[in-house]
């Protein structure tokens, strides 16, 4: 639980280990915003911790700041769920890219921005993954996509399946390497 009632907390998310917080950050402690919960995860993995951290740490009267819609959600419903289990607890959110700011007694207006605006990201999202999977299909068409590239060198996944025939626990091998588990399980596989 939070300690100051009607305090202000940023929360910024990443898609990808790779991607970088630095300028959802920025724009949050710009805001004012001293506690920030952040994660680099997908918006459509189930299991958010951060996200969850934030919500268990709010309480009524505080404010959820997010850059925008797109990085609290991945899709409308889950955007609603999100937004009115908050505001139903009393917390506000606040989108900063969206100028705007759901609470428990948001006007029907701000409601209907909400959904408006919510869909027009994930109708965005859409486009975007139609145009990607319609240019992988075009560069497979004339032989220049290999796929993506692979996270280990082969010496790394001869040396990564020694460690587990030693018994070293899989999970401190995938954490040595940088690698996800479901990874390191792919490479056993092969």
């Amino acid at each position: 639980m939070s300690t100051v009632p009607g305090q202000t907390v940023g929360y910024a998310r990443v898609s990808r280990t790779c991607q970088n917080l630095d300028r959802q950050l920025s724009a949050l402690r710009e805001a004012g915003r001293s506690k920030i919960f952040q994660e680099k995860i997908s918006g459509a993995s189930g299991a958010r911790p951060e996200l969850e951290a934030a919500s268990d740490y709010l309480c009524e009267g505080d404010q959820l700041v997010c850059i925008s819609m797109d990085r609290l959600a991945r899709s409308l419903g889950d955007l609603h769920a999100i937004v009115t289990e908050l505001t139903e607890r009393g917390v506000s959110v606040q989108f900063l890219k969206e100028a705007q700011t759901s609470s428990h007694d948001s006007s029907p207006v701000s409601k209907l921005m909400l959904g408006l605006l919510g869909s027009i990201a994930e109708f965005e999202r859409s486009l975007i993954r139609e145009r990607q999977a319609e240019g992988i299909a075009k560069a497979k068409e004339r032989g220049v996509y290999k796929g993506r590239s692979k996270s280990l060198s082969d010496a790394e996944v001869k040396s990564m399946k020694a460690a587990i025939e030693r018994g070293v626990p899989k999970s401190k091998v995938a954490r040595e390497y940088g690698v996800s588990r479901a990874t390191l399980y792919r490479y056993l596989k092969d």
